[in-house]
């Protein structure tokens, strides 16, 4: 199978979310994930204004053991939650104090857990490398993504949609939740922190049940469109969401802007020596910004003031909410000017500096850029 082509009939036999995806007209790229549903443009609108499906596809690590908050607190920036139905977003450091891996950290002490959301590609080696390294904890660690399933649930209607299928208040707190089920099957159901810019939610539910919990999300209650990765790229760049795998990935923490409630001085993998974090406490080098080019550029395409090179772009998308190219970028921490110029494949084209988020929505994200200025 090719990027971005239907799957064929034989590919899906074996999967019933898959088929059900296809059946609604999904195109999955190389990797296996949903590219689109076909027209993801109009879906992008869709989810800004009301509500709509992603199948976020995220890894599954669970901790167990005595000492699971001890063996986790020790290794990520962030202090682990120690209370049932609550949750804390970290980062984990190579010995340079850059990011390696972001997740989800939350606490299920009532079936004896710690529940970790992470990127799907690094889920079996992240679980591999912290079972090496548990020496004499009691902890055990395994890669569940096989056994669990995850779908977020974002727009303007989100709170209404998952109150009309679920069976339990929804929470309002940011990253806690509650246990709850639909009419065919248990789920997890946690407040998100609003990345596309609107009301979010995750669902977690067991792999066998993820079709059915799918179909549910789409169709009772009230309906919503399901989408895949062009549109959660364009709606979380119009939010001003920097993402792991085009802002974050082997960059200093306070360079994305990425420092409240993060103990920079911690945060590295188990086993390694802890270097100072000095470049994550104090001024960074470059900061991350947006842009609004005349045409979009790609990703990597030279930043410039004067003619000289001071950065490059990380993304960047025609948004359909605003209807025009807009991109993130890094560039010098102390540049205090406006009028930049990007390159294209057209040659160089202005490219105004402007602040994040591009559209405002039902809710900010938690992890627009912040900066000691």
């Amino acid at each position: 199978m090719t990027a971005d082509q239907p799957a064929a009939d034989g590919e899906t036999d074996g999967d019933p979310l898959r088929r059900l995806q296809t059946d609604h007209g999904a195109v999955h790229d190389a990797a296996g994930r949903v590219s689109h549903y076909g027209r993801p443009e109009r879906t992008h609108l869709a989810v800004r204004n009301g509500v709509g499906v992603h199948d976020s596809g995220e890894g599954v690590v669970v901790v167990t053991g005595e000492d699971r908050h001890e063996f986790v607190d020790d290794t990520v920036t962030t202090p682990v939650p120690y209370e049932d139905g609550t949750g804390r977003y970290a980062l984990l450091l190579d010995p340079q104090g850059r990011v390696e891996t972001e997740m989800y950290v939350f606490d299920a002490s009532a079936s004896d857990r710690l529940l970790l959301l992470v990127s799907r590609d690094q889920a079996a080696a992240l679980a591999d490398d912290w079972a090496s390294k548990v020496f004499i904890r009691d902890v055990e660690v395994r890669d569940a993504t096989d056994d669990l399933c995850t779908f977020g649930v974002h727009g303007p209607n989100a709170t209404e949609k998952v109150a009309s299928v679920f069976d339990a208040v929804p929470p309002e707190e940011p990253l806690t939740f509650v246990r709850t089920a639909t009419r065919d099957a248990g789920a997890t159901l946690i407040v998100g922190e609003a990345l596309a810019g609107e009301e979010s939610y995750h669902v977690v539910c067991a792999r066998e049940d993820a079709a059915a919990v799918f179909e549910t999300l789409l169709t009772s209650g009230l309906n919503a469109v399901p989408f895949g990765e062009v549109t959660w790229e364009t709606l979380t760049l119009e939010a001003g969401t920097p993402l792991f795998e085009t802002e974050l990935a082997e960059t200093l923490p306070n360079v994305a802007g990425l420092q409240s409630g993060f103990d920079l001085d911690k945060g590295c993998y188990v086993g390694q020596e802890v270097v100072s974090r000095v470049a994550n406490r104090g001024r960074p080098s470059r900061r991350l910004v947006g842009l609004r080019p005349e045409t979009v550029p790609e990703a990597g395409a030279d930043v410039m003031a004067d003619g000289e090179v001071i950065g490059e772009v990380t993304r960047a998308a025609r948004t359909p909410t605003l209807d025009m190219p807009a991109a993130f970028a890094h560039v010098p921490y102390e540049l205090n000017r406006s009028d930049l110029t990007v390159k294209t494949a057209e040659g160089s084209v202005p490219a105004e500096r402007t602040t994040l988020p591009f559209v405002a929505g039902s809710a900010q994200s938690a992890r627009v850029p912040t900066y000691d200025d």
